[in-house]
């Protein structure tokens, strides 16, 4: 029994660390930051926006015209559209779109980061935004993207992400949730230090710090780890806002977060030194924190469910805390079991559920060597 318990409190802790302790670590650490001085410099930068496209001609031109249409003085603002070798009316349709846009075609597909590698060559803006090819960006998003680099240690920016679903269905609701509690702690890491895991469809940089990256590697996570390898902080700007519709498809959504996750853990393979506290001090204990252990959280939630239950056996206090892991289990397997449509207490339960099969799904993956490069649009 003794060995249960250690088992059973030590996973506790860490899943409490991971959801919550590093949370209010953080809050804690930018409390006590002293807010940094940007000065009243009104001048703004030239500003490229680079996206990748495959077969989106459902959503590509209103997604450029978004870009273009922005508060933003249109002779400082471009937007290069890079097509991975589409083949449905993409290429035609970015040809059209003006004097602004410029397209690159990819011939042969290779993916949205080799993608993003042959893109670069085109840009010509002091600022490289990246946006997805169904982004919608709100009308001052780049401006205040912009408004961060002010701060001439800020190499990479980030905007706050809002999912949004057409008929209300519980993955959309999951979705925004988990969102709602990483744009928080966004907010808190800005404070202090720097920003880990950003959203790809609203980011920007420092064009002189982009990094060519392996067609395999997840270019909003390991493009910013680079940047900060260069001795620069990732920053957060929420009033930057991306509306990006949540995938209504369970399966899709799934295989979505399988894709980004298995993608992540060989970013943190590559990008591994970042996680020598001894170089890196706190970034490396915010990467290992918000990303490494997260990525690991489903092992300690397995252990602390197996250990309880054989707990239950043996005091009335541990049936009440198996009882307890158990029901918010079963309340996800229910939002699971009903394709993601539900009343709004299953939200939680279900999109957690989500995420960490996938997160196991992808180490299996990862540790078989597996790697995606190419994907389609708006699916795993």
């Amino acid at each position: 029994m003794s060995v249960l318990l250690i088992v059973f409190w030590v996973s506790v802790c860490i899943v409490v660390y991971v959801y919550a302790g590093y949370a209010m670590a953080a809050r804690l650490f930018a409390a006590i930051s002293k807010p940094v001085d940007v000065g009243q410099d009104t001048s703004l930068p030239s500003v490229t926006v680079l996206i990748a496209a495959f077969n989106e001609e459902d959503v590509i031109g209103a997604t450029v015209l978004n870009k273009l249409d922005q508060d933003y003085p249109s002779q400082l603002l471009d937007v290069v559209v890079v097509s991975d070798a589409s083949e449905d009316d993409t290429d035609r349709i970015v040809r059209g779109l003006g004097e602004r846009v410029t397209l690159v075609r990819q011939e042969r597909r290779a993916g949205k980061t080799a993608a993003l590698n042959l893109g670069i060559k085109s840009v010509g803006g002091e600022i490289l935004v990246f946006a997805d090819a169904n982004s919608m960006y709100s009308k001052q998003a780049i401006r205040n993207l912009v408004s961060v680099f002010k701060d001439p240690a800020v190499g990479y920016v980030t905007g706050r992400m809002v999912y949004v679903s057409a008929d209300g269905s519980l993955i959309g609701d999951g979705c925004s949730a988990y969102m709602r509690y990483e744009n928080w702690l966004r907010i808190q890491e800005s404070r202090f230090g720097s920003v880990i895991g950003v959203d790809g469809g609203i980011d920007a940089m420092r064009t002189r710090l982009f990094s060519e990256m392996l067609p395999d590697q997840q270019s909003d996570f390991v493009q910013p780890l680079m940047v900060a390898r260069q001795g620069y902080k990732i920053g957060f700007e929420p009033a930057a806002e991306l509306r990006e519709q949540a995938l209504d498809d369970q399966s899709a959504e799934y295989q979505m977060r399988v894709r980004v996750s298995l993608r992540a853990l060989w970013v943190l393979w590559y990008m591994r030194e970042l996680m020598n506290p001894f170089k890196y001090g706190v970034f490396a204990w915010q990467l290992v924190s918000h990303k490494l252990i997260r990525y690991l959280a489903w092992i300690p939630l397995v252990t602390a469910l197996v250990s309880g239950v054989l707990l239950a056996a043996y005091s009335p206090a541990y049936t009440v805390l198996a009882g307890i892991q158990l029901s918010f289990y079963v309340a996800g397997g229910i939002g699971w079991a009903r394709s993601g449509k539900g009343p709004s207490w299953l939200t939680v339960p279900y999109y957690f559920l989500v995420l960490n099969l996938a997160s196991a799904h992808a180490l299996f993956k990862f540790l078989s060597g597996e790697k995606r490069v190419v994907w389609a649009p708006r699916t795993g």
